[in-house]
This record gives structure tokens, sequence and C-alpha cells, in this order.
């Protein structure tokens, strides 16, 4: 890698028409990735990539000027110090919102770039070109949002947010919920039921251990493998797969650490306690994103965790 303050001004030509490329590709390719669920967004982005192609057409005039028609390839990643961005599959994950400042991100370090390169150059043509982009950069600060008005009206914005709140249910709190569940009731039964049978806690620890890491893995391959996610849009089945059974084990590990106080009958009253509010926790994740009424998802969660904690206090008793 080579310093910045290294570079002739025709390596420093050839890395800002390398720069406008691959900014332009960025946001070609995140428009493409936001086309189907936010197509006022992916717009705006279509719009952005139309100006780095501009910019790196000005660029490549003055270059072919002032140097000929060979530009060098000059990478980012090979001038120390110089701005660096994830690869845009890296940034599928990101938010509507965080994509957009993504872009206010990358139009104010390309304006950084343009003026360092503009204060190094001794070429009056040169020195005003960059000087131009950064100037032009300085107001793109604000493009997003500027695009944004334009191509991306209220109600759009709206159904857009409404849109990505629909996706985090289906990719993160479905999944988080459904082991959640599976992890606070299904191991109520066997560690209760151990619990009341040995009278020792360490048991029931030992047990409860066993029957929520069991559990979690059982449920995050069940997760994983119940679609790829092509279809119902539900996202990559892994993540989906290792959300659900982290929850799972955090669900029936909750009510399974109070057995390690070494006292029975306290520890059982602990994990008793912490029974109710796991069933209270997943009452409120149903009421507040699935849209369950409250005294209706209180209803059935408790007397669905009661059911399973009754079939465990009688099984260990007999």
């Amino acid at each position: 890698m080579r310093n910045f303050d290294e570079l002739s001004e025709r390596e420093m030509l050839a890395l800002a028409i390398g720069n406008e490329e691959e900014d332009g590709r960025i946001y070609a390719d995140l428009a493409e990735g936001l086309r189907d669920d936010y197509p006022g967004t992916a717009k705006v982005f279509v719009e952005m990539a139309g100006e780095e192609g501009e910019h790196r057409r000005r660029l490549i005039d003055l270059y072919r000027q002032k140097f000929g028609e060979h530009i060098p390839l000059i990478r980012r990643q090979d001038v120390r110090g110089f701005i660096r961005h994830a690869p845009v599959w890296q940034q599928r994950t990101l938010g509507i919102e965080q994509v957009r400042k993504l872009a206010q991100v990358m139009e104010a370090e390309t304006q950084r770039f343009y003026r360092r390169a503009a204060a190094r150059s001794t070429d009056a043509s040169i020195r005003k070109l960059l000087g131009d982009l950064a100037e032009i950069e300085a107001q793109h600060e604000h493009t997003a949002d500027q695009l944004l008005a334009a191509n991306v009206p209220e109600n759009v914005r709206h159904e857009e947010a409404e849109a990505e709140r629909r996706m985090f249910v289906l990719r993160v709190i479905q999944p988080g919920l459904a082991g959640l569940m599976d992890g606070s009731v299904s191991t109520l039964a066997p560690v209760f039921a151990s619990a009341l049978a040995t009278g020792d806690s360490w048991d029931a620890f030992l047990v409860g251990m066993a029957a929520s890491v069991g559990a979690g893995i059982s449920m995050g391959f069940a997760e994983a493998l119940s679609d790829n996610g092509s279809l119902t849009g539900r996202g990559a089945p892994w993540v989906r797969g290792v959300i659900c059974g982290l929850m799972t084990t955090l669900g029936g590990v909750g009510h399974t650490l109070p057995f390690l106080i070494s006292h029975f009958w306290t520890a059982m009253s602990v994990a008793i306690a912490v029974v109710v509010v796991e069933l209270g926790v997943i009452s409120w994740v149903r009421w507040r994103y699935m849209d369950t009424p409250p005294v209706s998802a209180a209803l059935q969660v408790g007397f669905g965790g009661a059911l399973v904690f009754a079939t465990g206090v009688l099984i260990g008793s007999g």
C-alpha cells in the first residue's frame, strides 16, 4: 500500500475515476436490491448512480487531455488511509434508513478526498475540476434527502416503513418468538418434574440445561430447514435458525438457572417467578409485534404454560 500523499496527479485522477465508478456501482447495486420492496428509494439510488457516472465522465475527459488514453488501475484498497466501503452484499441486512445514511456518508467521504486531492495538485485545470467536484459532493451530502423528497412522497415512505417492519417481523420476531415460546414452555415439564421427583436442585439444573440446549439445537435446525426464504421473503434460513435456536435455549435456561441455588424450595420459588416473567415477555411480544390483543395474548400464553407446568408437577409428584 502507498500513502495518499505519495500519489502523483496522474495517479490521483486515476484513483478519483475508480472511486466514482465504484460509488456508482454501489448505488446501482443498492437500487437493485431495494427495487422489489422499496421502489421509491430504489429510484433515488438510480439517480445518484447516474450523477456518479457524470462525475466519472468529466474526470476521464480531463485525464485524457493531460495523460493520454491509458488509465492505470488504482483502487481504494491500494492506498493507505483511503475511504473504504463494505461490498453491497454485506450491506443487504441494513434497514432502509441505514442505507440512506450510508449514501450521505459516502458523499461526505468523497468530498474530503477531492478537497485533499485539490490541495495537493499543482495543475490549475486539475485543481479546478477537483475543487468543483468537492463543492458538488458537499452539496450532495444532502442529495439523499433532496431526492427522497422529490421521489418518495410521505405516503410511499410510510409504505416502505411498513414493509420494513413486516420484514423485521418475518425474519427476526417470528423465529425468535417461536423459539422463546418453545424454550420457555416445553422445558417446564422436564425441569419441574425432575425437580419434584428428585428434590435436588442440581439434578433439576442438569435436566433443564440438557432440555434447553437440546431444544435449541432441534428448533434451530427445524427453522432453518423449514424454507429457504426465496418465496416467503423470510430471509436467510441459517440466520432464522440461529435466532430461533438461541431464543429457544434462552427460554429454557431462564427458569433453569435458579436451580443453581442449593436450597431446594428457594430455587423452586425463584424458578416459578422467572416462568411468570417469561410468559409475560412472550405475551408482550405477541401484542407488540403480532397484533394480538393484550388480554388474549396473556390468556393464551398463560393457559398453555399452566398446562405444561401442571403436567410436570403431576409427573414429578407421582
